[in-house]
């Protein structure tokens, strides 16, 4: 399939260079864009790619800074496709990702497939400010991980992310948009999904998952979606606020991540389909305001579930879900030179059965848009001090992002 993909690749850009064709379009707008004769379909193709340099130290309190480790790799190597079809009301979109950590681990139960697909997912305007999706794509949760990884402020997203985002999956989502005055602007959003995360193609196991989120934007839209946007690239002139809240419950989740994770196997035939079932609750609340240059984000994250540790009769198997807490606050400013300096904080409490697991996380970034976030250079050194560790660490990263 990756040969596949890069022939095509290769045709199509020779296609680009022999034709010699004047390409209506910008950098980081899309690399090729198709409008049918009727319009009656479209199609924007674009690729991005980021390569990334990883170092990171062990503090001990005796000996100072101890000789880390270090990796170079390309983070991100992605093709994205979209479009309309018919109708500008009925809209499509495709992201695939060729690098190593796009495509995950190779997983049984996943049948051995690299999860190449991210999202495809279509778009339906089917009445007034209703749109219905359906496909595979970002659930509404946290606003951290819906923030795209093109447009993100530091190298990464936050440890909160790391540990409860509720990330993609398949199913339907039905959302919303009202406003109320001039500029008071109201979303929702509701989806309903399969569970288990992006490209499944086993059986269902367990029950569904079923997402709600309200956002609320009392000063109105942020230019150019900037409210999923990292920094403050288009220097709101006016403050712009947004304030969110998601609900998310997923029905005998068989993963310790909600639909991420691994799966809570069980080896003993206990359970009948082979794997341990919780209830999983995991509930966000999240803001982001700009002004003048000015970026602040908020994120609070909570996780619970019914049986949060699961013991075989025979103690042959067990499993525990990642419950607990965690916050990330993140503030930058941008100047007038495109240069940005940012800082976060970002923590993790356990559920109380695994206390000494707790963590906490001080970054430092610093950024250099050379056209926005199509065309970046991004650096940013990271604190850490984990509970279950006698050291702290020390990690730092250097990565250049760049997307067609």
């Amino acid at each position: 399939m990756n040969k596949v993909i890069a022939t095509s690749l290769v045709v199509l850009l020779a296609g680009f260079s022999f034709s010699q064709r004047k390409i209506d379009s910008k950098f980081g707008k899309g690399l090729y864009n198709v409008v049918a004769e009727d319009n009656s379909w479209s199609m924007k193709f674009g690729m991005r790619v980021q390569s990334l340099y990883v170092g990171e130290n062990v503090i001990n309190e005796t000996d100072g800074v101890l000789p880390g480790t270090s990796s170079f790799l390309i983070r991100r190597a992605r093709l994205k496709f979209g479009g309309h079809i018919l109708t500008s009301k009925l809209k499509y979109k495709i992201e695939l990702g060729l690098s190593n950590k796009d495509l995950g681990k190779v997983d049984a139960t996943t049948n051995m497939a690299p999860k190449m697909i991210l999202d495809a997912v279509i778009k339906w305007n089917f009445a007034e400010n209703f749109v219905l999706w359906a496909g595979q794509t970002k659930l509404p949760g946290n606003r951290e991980r819906v923030v795209s990884s093109a447009n993100m402020q530091f190298v990464d997203r936050s440890l909160l992310n790391k540990n409860f985002n509720i990330d993609r999956d398949m199913g339907m989502q039905l959302r919303h948009h009202i406003n109320v005055g001039e500029k008071f602007l109201i979303r929702e959003m509701v989806a309903v999904s399969q569970g288990e995360g992006r490209n499944i193609v086993q059986n269902n196991i367990g029950g569904l998952q079923y997402t709600g989120r309200v956002e609320l934007l009392p000063f109105g839209k942020f230019a150019s979606k900037g409210d999923y946007v990292g920094g403050d690239i288009k220097r709101e002139s006016t403050p712009k606020f947004s304030i969110a809240a998601t609900y998310d419950f997923n029905d005998r989740a068989a993963k310790t991540r909600s639909n991420q994770g691994s799966y809570m196997n069980d080896d003993s035939g206990e359970n009948a389909d082979g794997f341990f079932h919780s209830n999983i609750t995991t509930i966000f609340a999240d803001m982001m305001f700009k002004y003048k240059g000015i970026s602040v984000m908020g994120e609070y994250a909570n996780r619970n579930a019914d049986v949060i540790n699961h013991f075989s009769a025979d103690s042959t198997s067990s499993a525990s879900v990642m419950a607990g807490s965690s916050m990330n606050f993140s503030l930058g400013y941008l100047f007038k030179n495109n240069w940005e300096v940012a800082a976060r904080y970002a923590s993790y409490t356990p559920h109380a059965d695994y206390a000494d697991n707790a963590e906490q996380r001080y970054t430092l970034g610093l950024s250099k848009y050379i056209v926005g976030h199509a065309l970046k250079v991004q650096a940013d050194v990271t604190y850490k001090m984990e509970d279950n560790s006698p050291n702290d660490k020390l990690m730092y990263r250097l990565q250049i992002d760049f997307h067609f």
